[in-house]
């Protein structure tokens, strides 16, 4: 079984016996190793599996371990995985190059039992490190949801997804009406209570949905697995939900907001992350147009999908 709690190490080595010394050498560390004969197999299943580091060889057959750290680094799912080149040479010149191209680190061949390990345990920290400050970066400080950054990255992770696997996925962009005028009557305290509460109210969901601070006043709430007509239920009761709030401070106040709701199901094939997200724009500017405090489909641009 395998262990989520672990730290996942990949070695990419086309050499039998170093993966054998490799499992025998990390054996007692506190994380999965995992094994790739091939530079392929290796970019794949460093997509697959998203390990925090790599232990990449330097001289394979099919490309160099340059080249493959290169593809690791261009790539947006895999660039900020810890690569350590491990080799058999002694050449400067390859040691720097390795650590200009983005590595962290280098070993040599054959292991030192005490340096491995210490190696890879400090890039280990090192990934943690990392990943702390870059969740940190990707939280909205005033709602406590995930920011823009957050949104185009997963947006585009889950659109990948939901054309591999032939699922739906629906987005809905949300906009709290007429925000600039409560700011200016009730104060920008009011308003950041109203966000405050706009980010409660959204993440009330569903577990599996993932809810954004867009920018400003908009929300972004991408839902995986999810058709376009189950997610026009979820933004009616986000909508009843806001309208329905009570404030404290202006018990009369009644606050709303306009929702627009995308199916990928329906855009063409091909369709972009930007791509659903205009055409979730485009319903939502049509919601305002109609009233505001209410939800709008987008057009269907696309017979639907056989999913």
């Amino acid at each position: 079984m395998v262990d989520d709690a672990l730290p996942r190490v990949l070695a990419i080595d086309d050499s039998e016996l170093i993966h054998r010394l490799l499992q025998v050498r990390l054996q007692g560390e506190r994380l999965e190793l995992h094994s790739a004969l091939s530079a392929k197999d290796g970019l794949a299943k460093a997509r697959e599996l998203m390990p925090e580091v790599i232990l990449l060889d330097l001289d394979l057959d099919e490309m160099d371990g340059f080249e493959v750290l290169d593809r690791l680094k261009q790539d947006r799912a895999t660039q900020d995985i810890s690569i350590i080149f491990i080799s058999s040479t002694n050449d400067t010149a390859a040691r720097v190059r390795g650590l200009d191209h983005g590595a962290v680190d280098f070993i040599a061949k054959p292991f030192e039992v005490v340096e491995l390990k210490a190696r890879v345990r400090s890039a280990l920290r090192m990934q943690h490190l990392v990943k702390m400050l870059a969740h940190k970066a990707q939280i909205d400080g005033l709602s406590g949801l995930w920011n823009r950054r957050y949104f185009d990255q997963r947006l585009l992770q889950e659109l990948s997804e939901a054309n591999r696997h032939h699922r739906p996925l629906s987005l809905i962009m949300c906009d709290l009406d007429r925000f600039k005028r409560l700011n200016d009557q009730f104060g920008h305290p009011f308003g950041d209570q109203v966000i405050w509460r706009m980010a409660q109210i959204l993440s009330s969901g569903r577990n599996s949905d993932v809810v954004c601070r867009y920018g400003g006043e908009e929300f972004g709430v991408i839902l995986p697995s999810t058709t376009l007509e189950r997610a026009h239920e979820v933004a009616e009761r986000y909508r009843s939900q806001i309208e329905d709030h009570r404030w404290n401070d202006q018990p009369d106040l009644i606050v709303t907001g306009s929702f627009g709701v995308a199916d990928l199901q329906f855009m063409p094939k091909g369709s972009t992350p930007e791509d659903l997200i205009k055409a979730a724009d485009s319903a939502l500017y049509r919601a305002k147009q109609a009233g505001r405090n209410r939800v709008e489909l987008a057009h269907r641009s696309a017979e639907p999908r056989t999913l």
